[in-house]
């Protein structure tokens, strides 16, 4: 069949498949998902169009065949076909669908986005930093806030005020090194607690809420605690003054003998020091565990000045000569700082020191008192003044924690009763000599205690005397800025208002939904654990499934008149703060009694971690504050950085032997740990070692928590698709990104986590349809390919 010459006038061409594309050439559609368009600096982007070339006709030109231009037909046909299907594929692919989305991000301009902003131009980007992003480290370290103060009863298991009387300037000197505060070192960036307390800080210094007049008090007494130019100028002469209202003291010459249980009962109610023994109150955990809220006064060992050790041969406590030194200069100091002879002080400090010994010895450090049974001992006050018959119990408990009408039926808890017992006898014996002197040591033990306890408010050489003891005894701790401890003696005075305060401030809204949907993330994610040991699982779940996550928020009915209404007695001189310290210790000790009658538990304002109460799986709001929380910031950052947090604490708090329970937890622990080895190249060094179970269970607990914190966000995005973005990052990379800077948080787990937790991010990343395309270390990964954990 002889071919017939077509002539196209003009021609479509078409490139054959078998040549080389020129750029811009017809490709057809990737059929693999697509990465998330990432919107950081911008790329040159070639744009893939239908290239139509016109060619003329020409004379000398010999016209193809026509089988050849029905092939030519046949393929512009079947290009233009898979464009279309294409275009389909992408606008009904969901995760194309979530790439248009988030190529069109909606730039936040608030004043806190454009600090974040500013924030993330100065840290590691994880895409564009693949190879070592997640090598940077923390700011410098310094004091941890949770080791400041006289903790009484710190460390003792349930003990309620553990974390609300960190309040204090300088650790106590004596029982600082047996206490359960190891001096852990915390570091600058994202401490949560440094964050709240700056946040408060912030609070104090504005001028919001002015109208009320607690507000008003309560700043007032912040400023004061902050103009040590004040403070300096008054000296001494404050102190001095309220001794003499106590009726003098030996040491100056000039004391009225007052009675030892009067005396103890005031300094207990109206100062809130405890020279003898500590009091608090709080819950019985074996009743707590039965559902009981019921509270105690609690009896417990005090602080003593005196340094001490635990000699663990003897089981007893001692002062060693090294130490003693040290602390027999400061003792001069003190007195010598408050007008005492040289002469006179050599006696004073001499017998000081010998009491204070004595009450020393019968002292043991907490877990000596754990694992012999010392804990919450139960008896009647009418028991316990058989047993120590020195102290009028019932006239110092009632002044204590006056106005309620106490009996000598009601029940105390111990926790050294032992040392109790020790202590009626020592107070007795000096009590009944009849050396005037031996009457004197005793008042001035109780002086000298008093003087302790309003160090805070006194001029800069009574704490640098202090500082000069910590120095000679080893403590190398540091001193926390003025701001921070002003913050907190505060929050001591004033709870209620600074609680009020915050509660205005907190997005509630926001943080409830947040709070809903990552535990209902944690929820699916226990589903997907392999279980080995069904029965505590299933008891796990059950548990899980009973708990109402929300925010733990103060009373309805604490408006400003009422607080207004609480703090109407009270009065603040802007330039004395030692009057205003005095009232808030009155103040603290009043709180004490309404924490005695009352059985809601009040919001801890100064707590940054979640907790459970009977079915209540409660959130303080100090938890969500700026940097790490604001309502206007994007929801990938605070997903990304608050919705990991929570994720992690629910955890630790649920989960804590989930390693014993799911073989998932051994799995994704080394497969995590493997991707590290492999991109830092750590393996093929021999610096490798395996992981233990705790840092297997810590891994997969982290990197749970990331997957949650990122499943929750997706779901907040079904809800509201819409969503703001800041530094024109992608939703997904800025959710990263802002997870990057939570390496530093610090919590009791961080010692079994033995990579950066930003490392995460690298190995999420493995999951390719899940990050935007970049993070890979060319050098270290190309060798490798990293599986899916």
């Amino acid at each position: 069949m002889s071919e017939t010459p077509i002539e196209l006038e003009p021609q479509l061409s078409v490139q054959p498949s078998s040549q080389p594309e020129p750029d811009g050439g017809l490709r057809p559609p990737s059929l693999l998902p697509q990465p998330f368009p990432t919107q950081d600096p911008p790329h040159n982007t070639q744009i893939q169009q239908t290239q139509i070339q016109i060619q003329e006709s020409n004379p000398g030109h010999q016209a193809k065949p026509v089988w050849i231009n029905h092939r030519r037909l046949l393929l512009f046909g079947l290009s233009l076909c898979a464009v279309i299907l294409g275009f389909i594929f992408k606008h009904h692919n969901p995760q194309d669908r979530r790439t248009d989305q988030e190529g069109k991000v909606t730039p936040c301009f608030s004043p806190a986005c454009q600090l974040a902003s500013a924030r993330l131009s100065l840290s590691a980007d994880p895409f564009t930093q693949p190879c070592d992003y997640f090598l940077s480290t923390c700011g410098s370290d310094r004091l941890s806030p949770d080791s400041w103060g006289r903790l009484r009863g710190q460390g003792i298991p349930g003990h309620p005020q553990n974390p609300k009387e960190k309040t204090g300037w300088t650790k106590r000197r004596g029982q600082s090194a047996q206490r359960d505060d190891r001096g852990l070192r915390e570091e600058e960036t994202l401490d949560r607690k440094t964050v709240l307390l700056k946040y408060l800080r912030e609070v104090l210094e504005s001028n919001h809420s002015a109208g009320s007049t607690a507000v008003q008090k309560t700043r007032g007494f912040f400023r004061s605690c902050l103009d040590t130019r004040s403070i300096d100028t008054a000296g001494a002469e404050p102190f001095l003054a309220l001794i003499q209202k106590l009726g003098g003291w030996a040491v100056s010459g000039q004391w009225n003998r007052t009675d030892f249980n009067s005396t103890l009962s005031r300094l207990m109610r109206d100062y809130a020091t405890f020279p003898f023994f500590n009091l608090y109150v709080g819950k019985d955990p074996n009743e707590t565990t039965l559902g009981s809220t019921k509270r105690y006064i609690q009896i417990d060992q005090p602080d003593l000045l005196i340094p001490i050790e635990w000699n663990s041969k003897t089981l007893k406590s001692q002062a060693k000569t090294q130490t003693l030194r040290p602390f027999l200069a400061s003792c001069h100091r003190y007195l010598a700082l408050l007008g005492a002879v040289p002469n006179s002080s050599m006696i004073h400090v001499g017998t000081f020191i010998s009491l204070s010994s004595e009450l020393a010895v019968a002292a043991a450090p907490l877990q000596h008192r754990l694992s012999t049974g010392r804990l919450y001992q139960r008896m009647t006050i009418r028991e316990l003044q058989s047993k120590a018959p020195a102290i009028d119990w019932l006239s110092c408990l009632q002044a204590a924690f006056h106005p309620l009408l106490l009996t000598k039926d009601d029940h105390v808890l111990l926790h050294n009763s032992l040392y109790i017992q020790q202590m009626s006898r020592i107070v007795s014996k000096w009590l009944n000599r009849r050396e005037l002197s031996t009457i004197l040591t005793v008042h001035t033990f109780m002086v000298l205690n008093l003087l302790h306890t309003l160090m805070p408010a006194l001029d800069s050489r009574f704490s640098d005397t202090e500082n000069t003891l910590a120095v000679a005894l080893g403590h190398t701790e540091g001193v926390a800025p003025r701001w921070k401890r002003c913050v907190l003696e505060t929050e001591r005075g004033f709870p209620s208002v600074l609680t009020h305060l915050l509660s205005e401030r907190t997005a509630h809204r926001e943080a409830e939904e947040m709070i809903q949907n990552i535990f209902s993330s944690f929820k699916s994610k226990l589903n997907e654990l392999n279980r080995t040991d069904g029965k505590s699982f299933q008891s796990v779940m059950k548990k899980v499934q009973s708990l109402i996550p929300r925010l733990w928020t103060t009373n309805e009915s604490y408006t400003e008149a009422v607080i207004d209404q609480l703090f109407s007695e009270v009065t603040v001189d802007t330039h004395g703060f030692f009057s205003n310290y005095v009232q808030l210790l009155s103040l603290w000790q009043k709180r004490q009694s309404q924490l005695l009658a009352e059985q809601a538990e009040a919001p801890d304002i100064l707590s940054v971690t979640p907790f459970l109460l009977g079915d209540e799986l409660l959130f303080p709001m100090g938890m969500f504050v700026p940097p790490l929380f604001h309502p206007s910031y994007p929801r990938a950052m605070n997903y990304g950085v608050m919705g990991f947090l929570i994720a992690k604490d629910i955890l630790h708090l649920i989960l804590p032997d989930i390693y014993s329970q799911s073989e998932t937890v051994h799995a994704v622990g080394d497969c995590v740990w493997d991707h590290y080895l492999t991109v830092t190249e750590t393996a093929g060094r021999g610096g490798a070692f395996p992981l233990s179970a705790a840092q297997q269970q810590e891994v997969w607990l982290q990197y749970s928590a990331l997957q949650i914190a990122l499943q929750a966000y997706r779901l907040s995005l079904e809800n509201d698709p819409g969503d703001t973005s800041i530094s024109g990052l992608s939703h997904t990379r800025l959710f990263l990104t802002s997870f990057s800077q939570v390496n530093c948080d610090s919590d009791p787990y961080r010692d079994f986590m033995p990579l950066q937790p930003s490392f995460l991010i690298t190995v999420i990343c493995a999951e390719s349809d899940l990050c935007p395309a970049g993070l890979q270390c060319p050098n270290r990964t190309q060798k490798h390919s990293l599986r899916t954990c």
